[in-house]
């Protein structure tokens, strides 16, 4: 073709997504599939939801609010912060592309870990930037090495915490010795995609560091445990001053209507998050402890997945039986893949086919 893209596009590859259940349905001769290779929320979501879309289902043919007043109102108020420091965009996703194309240059570099979500590096590439990754510690962000590859070039450093694929975080002091130490004209995105889900004592807070340290982002989204996936609703705070540079380059009516509906109905109920964090938890606990029995090994986790590995077949056979899991790539292990927590019942059906297919390899 004579139409030649951007140079930077020649080595980005589209994020992979995996069969759709229809196809694994039909290539397998099976009616039940349990979809566990996205991190969504098994649980659906609120009941309250589905009213509030219902309700704002009437003004289809108006375009949404293109402040999302109605969000950002509620946040100021869960947070106890002001409206000026909150950004609602199409998924968290979203604001990671609003800040590479606001704050990268071309050849500026973002630093951040080996293996974590990659839409970082798709996102810093695109603008011509350098995308620096620094291997991790046991599934875990290294911040010395990390901190040690920040240089004048530097932009923004990448936190993904709780990690993204591999579920572990970064301990409660190590953080704030690596946030104090990062310089004020680097920003700091903190990815917190997940961090309803993490009960540990070690887990920090980032939101009281906002007035100390103007540099910090922190990212963090309805599609997890909120359970709305589907709409596309995530949420950035951050200094005003970051704010307004990013109104700048979004897109005008960035979330759909009905998405704000749902945003705003499931910030209400916070018993439904809860309670949603509680089985989760328990349902981590029971999963890891059984995997372990059977020789598959997971790092520790405090999301609502668990990154498994083993140098025993098991995806091929689960995919086989219906459940979808991510594939992953981790040296030194033939066998490595994301889980999303499901309920008991579906955690007992893997254990069984796992089980059989151990034992009978073993015969």
């Amino acid at each position: 073709m004579n139409i030649k893209a951007r140079a930077e596009l020649e080595v980005i590859t589209p994020y992979a997504l995996g069969q759709t259940i229809e196809e694994i349905k039909e290539q397998y001769g099976i009616t039940t599939v349990r979809k566990l290779s996205d991190n969504e929320n098994v649980y659906g979501t609120s009941p309250k939801v589905r009213e509030a879309i219902m309700q704002a289902s009437a003004n289809l043919a108006f375009y949404p609010d293109g402040m999302t007043s109605g969000i950002v109102e509620k946040l100021s108020s869960h947070y106890q912060l002001d409206h000026k420091h909150f950004l609602v965009s199409n998924g968290s996703e979203e604001i990671i592309r609003l800040l590479t194309r606001a704050y990268i240059d071309k050849n500026d570099e973002a630093v951040m870990a080996e293996v974590t979500f990659p839409r970082y590096k798709t996102n810093v590439l695109i603008e011509g930037g350098r995308a620096v990754t620094v291997p991790m510690i046991d599934g875990t962000h290294d911040l010395i090495k990390m901190q040690e590859a920040i240089n004048q070039k530097t932009k923004m450093v990448f936190v993904c915490n709780p990690n993204n694929p591999t579920g572990t975080i970064v301990a409660n002091q190590e953080l704030l010795s690596f946030i104090d130490n990062v310089p004020s004209n680097v920003l700091i995105i903190m990815d917190e995609a997940y961090f309803e889900y993490a009960d540990s004592e070690e887990y920090l807070d980032t939101m009281p560091l906002l007035a100390q340290y103007q540099n910090i982002v922190i990212l963090r989204t309805f599609s997890k445990i909120y359970g709305l996936a589907s709409l596309r609703v995530g949420y950035g705070i951050m200094h005003e001053d970051i704010a307004k540079e990013l109104h700048k380059v979004r897109d005008v009516f960035n979330v759909n209507q009905l998405a704000q509906a749902a945003a705003v109905s499931a910030l209400e109920d916070q018993a439904f998050v809860q309670d949603c964090s509680r089985k989760n938890s328990a349902e981590r606990d029971f999963l890891s402890a059984k995997f372990k029995e059977l020789e598959i090994d997971s790092f520790p986790s405090q999301s609502n997945f668990l990154f498994a590995f083993t140098n025993r077949p098991v995806i091929q056979k689960l995919t086989e039986n219906g459940v979808l899991v991510r594939e992953m790539q981790l040296p030194g292990y033939k066998e490595a893949f994301r889980i999303t927590l499901g309920s008991r019942e579906d955690h007992e059906f893997i254990l069984k086919i796992v089980s059989q297919l151990f034992h009978e390899r073993a015969v």
